[in-house]
């Protein structure tokens, strides 16, 4: 008897193994290299781990004696095995376990008894199998004994042959006899001989990917992978496009796949496309049939699914094979019968793997395949396809990622099912990387709405992209490789990819010099000639070749290392040599305009100097216009969780320009060319320089892309120098010789030191035992649930360690013993305040204000942050100095001269230290120059106090600003008045900050304070100081330049939406529902008048109603929502959410009429409706749930049921041109775009001029008799009694996507615009003038005044409204209410009061009138009539200049680029419309957020631009079809 098990080769059981090759001569034992360990001795008994395996062979070979000769050896053989896998295999053991296996081996040659034993196999196959073992062997670090032993058993032949059997050690053997090799590349190639049975000349691999989109780098591991291995083994690589799909493929995409592969270096032996063989396919799946393996299903989809996650088998499961042949040849016709069809697999209903339970191999699909065309109609998937192609085209090695391996045994079925040869598949892990995405569907989201440039955007993860930016496909090589054929799942960073791309840039990337244009500074060097001279491009490569480089008397570097030099410094300029700094020259302000310096060649001592990059004027090397560019992730958080919505993650600002001046030799770069900009970076070329262009007069910068290197700290720039002026020099040292990482492990190591050592202690002893719990939890697979509460509690412990140590816990955490307090005697920081310099100081706080308004400077630019931190460190080392000299931290208002005591301080108020007293002391004129602003102060205050005429007051304030400007252009500082730093002014400030602060926190009362990290918030208020705030109440992106952004910002800043955690799903605010409840008001109104009804009908329609009217149906399938569950119970009928109400409510009225008499139903209900739409949502024009009304009336003759489709289409009308003021144009869809099921419909359609496309507004529908015939809604015929006849039906609605059609049409980039119709309030009230001078009598009379308006406004049917919040300013008010669009805005202040008047400002077009209080009702009325017919006007103004009128496609294809509506003559042919759509698109997005889409019929128009002669045919060019009316296209939402 032989016993067979399988032996996996990735993970190979040794132990087990070995025992194998033992007991040979004893039984018959087969190993079988494969994917698993298992050995199956009956259908119930099977063993599948290494240790089971082994033992079992040992007992069943007894004779050999492994399990040692007596009861004692046997128990510490189990004792051996268990160690093997527990503390050997530990890596935290790992080292105590070899120490102890070393102190047993001492006087031992096995481990039990005299014999070799399973302990030697198993603890043995442990260490084989251990890379950390390993390198320590060949270190020659092993401990002694263990090292004999573990030799002696390697030298036997049984260790001998199980080496080179198991196909993983048989690899790394291999590299041991080759010699070892510290070639990082020759270490990650040995991860990827791995293929069982591959041989040499034999293998063929194939890479298959399918022709829907461009490779990303996904693809690209794949791609590379397969070429790996057919290059090691001299094999075949097969390139195959998976065509089983004819709705996906595309010859473009191939075409793009095809110039990816190139791009790769790919060179693949053979090009294959799976519908080569879809003749044998098509006769595999009939023999399947034939054979009874597989039988033709047509239950529905959505049926099927259910029953295969239930296990439950097909009705048509037990079909006879004549039957199934029969509905197998509808499917080959493509007939009506084939197509609702599919062929399934017949294996295993039962099965734990879902894959197994008979899986579709065929579906029906009557549509045109890219490459054959109509010839087929039945195609097969591609679980079927693959294994089939792979076995024909001789495919040895299928290598497949993690994902599929469920589907393995399904792969391995069909090969067996059809006799085929049998293809070895390997698997391998997908690539994952952090901050992006990869799947195609969210790329292309990104694509389309204009987040990036296109598919090869350097930000993307395509293989365009990625190579774009700077990536070499020898660098990418290099990093498949590393990554190896490993099956482990990570999320990968992608710093990791860019480091293996750096060592390949690294040494032929020639270097140049950049510096950036505005921060110039110029170096004179008198002695310096006018010369040039040619260097190296690469210091240490001598192949790249030379380079010139220009030398004269004036030369630049950046202000940033003019900041760090300092007189008589020595300063070494890159490729010249030393100078010395003679003098600085600086501008009133302190900036430095110019440095004197002299060569100083001679000196060749570069160790401790300064690293300079600079450019020289040259009169033969003019400087080249240059533009950096730095990205950041598109998507800014790490890892995206499952249930991420990845467009809340979208860095919206990802790209940043650098205008530079470059090297002169910067003009003979070329496209893709790679360079290393000195103390920069690496940066590819990524459009070159061209010189002036004789028809622009311009010429074009070189753009330069920087190339990431795979660094967490960024390299040395301009003004690095700073870093070595700290005060601390220790810790400097530390960040620039270890970096990001050092300072990590520095502050692991440390807890803050005024936490207490021994209660620290504890708290580490507590989280690592609870640690110590999970993972002991985990390694016994206890349930989930008994896991998440302990992971709960060690979350909980490391919250509390971190209160009490201040920062997060890490594991090897130590506590730092608490430092006693100690007595302030005279301690290093108050010497230093007492004996410090007055001027020093002083020249220190000069230079921390300058650099501080630099910093913010750079803010307000949004300057790259590389660039802001490089000056928040300077500004910071100058802070530190200051401490260094005054003992106390820097603060705004600091000032120099020696520091008092605070009691000093108390009783002398002049020796505040201030700077300005000072200097008025030692200047006659300043002092003179402080007495008069001191005196033009008071009579300000005087003028203010007497309350005098405001223009009176601004001329007295003019004077005394000037007055203050002298005294800074004199003093060098602000002037501050006298005492400014006693302690009242300070405890004044206090509470003013304090009010501010609460201020703050009120105007913003949903925003959550955003945890920073101590030391970042220290920098960031130190770096910012005296900044002003800046508030985000307002749009941030502008209408015409990201309207996609600017509706998002609109919709939620004037608090009409607020975004919900069901995706498509969105609140309305009582702002936007307000709009609504206006436009119900009119409407219903309106239809109440002719005689409708309001009612209320379910939202849930039954399975078989929703089915009844497959036409109508049909358009709304992909939409429509269903319940399937109640509780944890199945629902025995799934259940519909309406989609829209036909169905619900036609049942009822079959009910309902039974004679004339009961005619006409005239029926509307205000409801929701859902339709789960999978495109892109946009609040109020899109969503998935929406309020709307609709209408259903049913009547006896056709005659009345027209006419009132036309009444309600011009109520629909009036709701948008008398209530919304936006302009329509009424007419009639083509038959392409009626109404699903309907007669005819109407429509009135809208025009978004921002985006120049048209907008449905709402239509109304004749339904004929279709549907009355669907439901069999009759009545008896009056002049028949014995006839019945068919209702004619109508159905019309309007929904809240008139909201977004409002907000898109009027809003500006203040906000929204409301016309006043519409409008909740149309005049808002806002006091001014209270301020702490305003008595509380008079306060309260000018609250009392708004009041009254409020009344007398409301009394005339004005909505008015008054803001009387006293934690807002008035200013603040106004942009609130400007951002809402409230139509008018009333100012009343004390003064306008008291001259019984007020100020009203109009919100369309911001002007302001002064208005008497007498008539003032008539006036605002006549105001608020103005501005909606204003805006009515203008926007029919900007329609109307936007609709053309042409016969010819040319114009047809220019206007519809221009952003127009174009009227053209057309035939009314669905295949024509639907070719006009497809000739008229173009690549390029119109809008940023919207498809790239042709032009598609809106109406024919009820107002025809011209009649139709009988000459007049279609404006499509290939149609000669006579034209039936003018229809109006354009690009639509």
């Amino acid at each position: 008897m032989t016993i067979t098990f399988e032996a996996s080769s990735s993970n190979p059981p040794l132990a087990a193994v070995l025992v194998a090759e033992y007991v040979k001569d004893v039984i018959q034992v087969k190993v079988n290299w494969g994917k698993n360990t298992l050995i199956k001795l009956s259908n119930d008994m099977s063993f599948n781990s290494n240790t089971a395996i082994a033992r079992y062979l040992a007992r069943l070979a007894s004779s050999v004696k492994l399990y040692g000769n007596n009861t004692l050896e046997a128990t510490e053989v189990d004792h051996w095995l268990e160690f093997s896998v527990g503390r050997l295999g530990c890596p935290s053991e790992y080292k105590d376990a070899v120490e102890y296996l070393n102190q047993v081996l001492g006087l031992r040659t096995y481990l039990v008894g005299d014999s070799i034993s399973l302990a030697d196999f198993s603890v043995w196959g442990a260490l084989r199998g251990n890379s950390e073992w390993l390198a320590t062997l060949q270190r020659k670090q092993a401990p002694t004994h263990v090292s004999r032993w573990y030799k002696f058993l390697s030298a036997q032949e049984q260790f001998q042959a199980t080496e080179k059997s198991a196909p993983k050690l048989a690899t790394a053997a291999t590299t041991k006899a080759g010699g070892s090799s510290t070639s990082t590349k020759k270490e990650d190639a040995g991860k990827f001989v791995e293929l069982p049975g591959a041989e040499k000349g034999k293998l063929v691999v194939r890479f298959p990917p399918e022709a829907s989109g461009y490779l990303h780098i996904g693809h690209a591991k794949a791609a590379l992978l397969n070429q790996y291995y057919q290059l090691a083994f001299d094999g075949t690589l097969i390139m195959r496009f998976d065509d089983t799909n004819p709705a996906k493929e595309s010859s473009e995409f191939e075409q793009v796949i095809l110039g990816d592969i190139e791009l790769l270096g790919l060179k693949p032996n053979k090009f294959t496309h799976t519908s080569d063989h879809f003749d044998i396919i098509l006769e595999y799946g009939e023999k399947m049939i034939k054979k009874g393996q597989a039988y033709v299903d047509d239950t529905e989809p959505e049926v099927m699914k259910q029953e295969r996650e239930q296990r439950q088998e097909s009705k048509n499961r037990s079909n006879s094979v004549e039957k199934n042949l029969k509905l197998w040849q509808e499917m080959l016709k493509g007939s009506e019968e084939g197509q609702k069809c599919c062929v399934r697999a017949k294996i295993d209903m039962n099965s734990d793997n879902g894959c197994m339970r008979d899986p579709t191999i065929f579906r029906c699909k009557n549509e045109i395949h890219v490459r054959t065309g109509d010839k087929y109609k039945a195609y097969p998937t591609y679980d079927f396809a693959c294994p089939i192609v792979d076995s024909r085209e001789d495919v040895t090695h299928a290598l497949r990622t993690t994902e599929y391996h469920d589907r393995d045994d399904q792969y391995y079925w069909f090969i067996e099912a059809l006799g085929l040869r049998r293809p070895y598949i390997w698997e391998y892990s997908r690539l994952n990387l952090q901050n992006t995405v990869l799947s195609k569907r969210k790329l292309t989201w990104f694509v389309a709405n204009g987040y990036v440039d296109g598919w090869d955007d350097p930000r993307f993860p395509t293989v365009r992209g990625v190579l774009r930016r700077g990536m070499t496909v020898e660098g990418l090589k290099q990093f498949m490789v590393a990554q190896g054929s490993s099956r482990s799942v990570v999320m990968m960073e992608w710093d990791k990819i860019w480091s293996f791309n750096r060592k390949v840039i690294d040494p032929v990337a020639p270097r140049y010099v950049a510096l950036k244009k505005d921060e110039m500074v110029p170096v004179n060097l008198t002695a310096a000639k006018e010369e040039v001279k040619e260097v190296a491009k690469h210091p240490k490569n001598v192949d790249v070749g030379k380079k010139k480089v220009y030398y004269s008397s004036k030369v630049f570097v950046e202000g940033a290392d003019a900041e760090t030099m300092s007189v008589g410094e020595v300063v070494t300029f890159v490729n010249w040599g030393n100078i010395i700094i003679k003098k600085i020259n600086k501008d009133s302000a302190g900036k430095i305009t110019s440095l004197d310096a002299e060569l100083n060649l001679e000196n060749t001592d570069y160790k401790k100097t300064t690293k300079v990059t600079w450019l020289a004027e040259h009169s033969l090397g003019a400087f080249t216009p240059t533009v950096c560019v730095n990205f950041e992730n598109i998507i800014s958080k790490p890892v995206l969780d499952k249930d991420d919505d990845f467009k809340k993650y979208i860095g919206h600002q990802t790209r940043f320009e650098s205008v530079m001046v470059g090297d002169p030799e910067l003009v003979n770069l070329k496209k893709g060319d790679i360079i290393q900009l000195q103390r920069r970076g690496f940066y590819i070329c990524d459009q070159p320089y061209e010189p002036l262009s004789p028809h622009t007069g311009r010429d074009s910068p070189c753009v330069l892309f920087y190339i990431p290197d795979g660094h967490q700290k960024d390299m040395p720039t301009a003004g690095s120098k700073e870093k070595t002026k700290q005060a601390k020099p220790a810790s400097t040292k530390q960040e620039q010789k270890g970096g990001k990482k050092k300072e990590e492990k520095k502050a692991e190591s440390q807890v803050v030191s005024s936490a207490d050592s021994t209660a620290v202690q504890a708290m580490v002893d507590k989280i690592t035992a609870q640690g110590d719990l999970v993972r002991k939890l985990k390694s016994e697979k206890a349930d989930k649930s008994a896991v998440d509460a302990e992971v709960k509690n060690l979350l909980a412990l490391k919250a509390d360690y971190k209160k009490l140590t201040g920062q997060d816990f890490k594991p090897g955490a130590k506590p730092q013993a608490k430092t006693p307090a100690k007595t302030p005697a005279k301690t290093p920081a108050k010497q230093a305040a007492t004996s410090a310099d007055p001027a020093k100081v002083d020249a220190i706080i000069t230079e921390i204000t300058n650099q501080g308004d630099k910093v913010r400077g750079l803010k307000s630019k949004k300057a790259p942050k590389e660039e802001v931190d490089v000056e928040v460190k300077v500004l910071l080392g100058l802070k530190a100095q200051y401490k260094e000299m005054t003992g106390t931290d820097y603060k705004p208002g600091a000032t120099g001269g020696k520091k008092a005591d605070s009691k000093e301080k108390t009783h002398n108020p002049g020796a505040s230290g201030d700077k300005k007293t000072e200097t008025a002391n030692a200047d006659p004129e300043v002092t003179a120059l402080v007495t008069k602003i001191t005196s033009q102060g008071e009579k300000v205050r005087t003028l203010k106090t007497n309350k005098a005429p405001k223009d009176e007051v601004d001329a007295e304030v003019k004077t005394l600003l000037a007055l203050k400007t002298q005294y800074k252009e004199k003093t060098g500082s602000d002037y501050k008045p006298p005492g400014s730093g006693g302690g009242r002014d300070k405890k004044e400030k206090k509470e003013k900050e304090k009010k501010s602060k609460e201020k703050e926190n009120k105007e913003k009362p949903k925003e959550k304070p955003k945890e920073k990290p101590k030391e970042k918030a220290k920098e960031d208020k130190s770096s910012a100081e005296g900044a002003k705030k800046q508030s985000r109440l307002g749009l941030e992106a502008k209408k015409e330049e990201n309207l996609s952004e600017w509706y998002s910002q609109i919709i939620t800043k004037s608090e009409m939406i607020e975004y919900y955690d069901v995706s498509g799903c969105y609140v309305l605010r009582p702002w936007a529902y307000s709009i609504w409840e206006e436009i119900k008001s009119f409407f219903d109104k309106k239809i109440k008048a002719l005689g409708v009804e309001n009612c209320y009908f379910p939202i849930f329609v039954s399975h078989s109603a929703l089915e009844r009217e497959k036409t109508h149906i049909a358009d709304f399938a992909p939409e429509v929502a269903w319940v399937t569950k109640s509780g944890q119970s199945e629902l025995a009928e799934p259940i519909a959410i309406r989609p829209t109400s036909e169905t619900a409510m036609y049942p009822a009225y079959a009910k309902w009429v039974q004679s004339h008499r009961d005619l006409p139903i005239r029926l509307n209900q205000w409801c929701n409706v859902v339709r789960w739409e999978f495109k892109h949502p946009q609040p109020f024009l899109r969503t998935r749930e929406f309020l709307w009304q609709e209408g259903h009336t049913a009547w006896s003759n056709r005659k009345d049921a027209v006419e009132e489709v036309y009444t309600i289409l011009d109520y629909y009308a009036r709701v948008y041109e008398e209530l919304l003021a936006i302009p329509v144009i009424k007419g009639q869809k083509t038959e392409k775009e009626k109404f699903a099921g309907g007669d005819f419909t109407t429509t009135v359609e809208a025009y978004i001029g921002a985006s120049g496309r048209a907008i449905q507004g709402a239509t109304s529908h004749h339904l004929g008799q279709n549907f009355s015939k669907m439901f069999d809604i009759t009545f008896e015929d009056p002049g028949q009694p014995s006839k019945h006849q068919y209702v004619h039906q109508n159905s019309w609605g309007l929904t809240t996507r008139t909201i977004g059609v409002l907000c898109m049409v009027h809003g500006d980039n203040r906000g929204l615009i409301l016309p006043p119709r519409i409008a909740s309030v149309e005049t808002i009230i806002v006091p001014c003038g209270i301020t702490a001078t305003l008595s509380d009598a008079d306060k309260n009379t000018l609250l009392d005044k708004c009041k009254s308006y409020v009344d007398l406004f409301r009394s005339a049917n004005i909505k008015a409204k008054a803001d009387y919040r006293d934690n807002y300013s008035p200013g603040w008010k106004f942009n609130h209410w400007e951002l809402k669009g409230v139509p008018l805005r009333i100012e009343l202040g004390p003064r306008d009061m008291q001259k019984n008047q007020f100020v009203a400002v109009r919100r369309d077009n911001g002007e302001k009138v002064t208005l008497p209080e007498e008539g003032a009702i008539e006036k605002i009325k006549a105001l608020l009539d103005d501005i909606q017919t204003s805006l009515f006007n203008n926007a029919k103004k900007e329609r109307d200049a936007h609709v053309k009128v042409t016969s010819s496609w040319d114009e047809f294809c220019t206007f519809l680029d221009q952003k127009n509506l174009i009227m053209a003559p057309f035939c009314g042919e669905i295949p024509c419309e639907e070719k006009i759509k497809k000739d008229s698109a173009r690549d390029q997005d119109i809008e940023p957020g919207a498809p790239s889409m042709g032009a598609k019929s809106l109406c024919y128009p009820f107002d025809q631009p011209a009649e139709v002669s009988d000459s007049t045919i279609c404006v499509y060019p290939d149609c000669n079809n006579k034209a039936i009316k003018y229809c109006m296209f354009g690009r639509s939402y």
